[in-house]
């Protein structure tokens, strides 16, 4: 079963930082380099992350950590993607074709160690 992010309407930074996978210094960091992600504040100057802030993070993870991407070529890569999203098409990491040999190995493994543990 893919990852679902929680039904909250904010998440804090140490949330964020769990879900991503990177400290919190990262996460700031990425903001300076990423027009895109703006967290709001709240009143107590915390920073306050939207659900679409938590998923351009993840795929900001994703070109950085998974495809190699340097700062700059996620910028672009992002900027490319916003340009051609068309109503209705799957996120970033959906679109990945390897997505369905993805899931299909974790499927594979889950009933293999459900059969061990039976």
């Amino acid at each position: 079963m893919p990852f679902r992010l929680p039904d909250k309407l904010y998440f804090k930074i140490g949330e964020v930082s769990n879900i991503v996978g990177v400290k919190p210094y990262v996460l700031r960091y990425w903001e300076t380099e990423f027009d895109q992600l703006r967290p709001g504040k709240a009143p107590s100057r915390h920073r306050l992350y939207k659900k679409k802030d938590v998923e351009l993070l993840l795929n900001i993870k994703r070109l950085l950590y998974s495809e190699g991407y340097t700062i700059e070529g996620a910028r672009k890569k992002l900027k490319e993607g916003k340009k051609k999203k068309v109503r209705g098409q799957l996120p970033l990491p959906l679109m990945d074709p390897t997505y369905k040999h993805t899931l299909i190995k974790i499927k594979k493994d889950l009933q293999s160690l459900h059969k061990k543990l039976s």
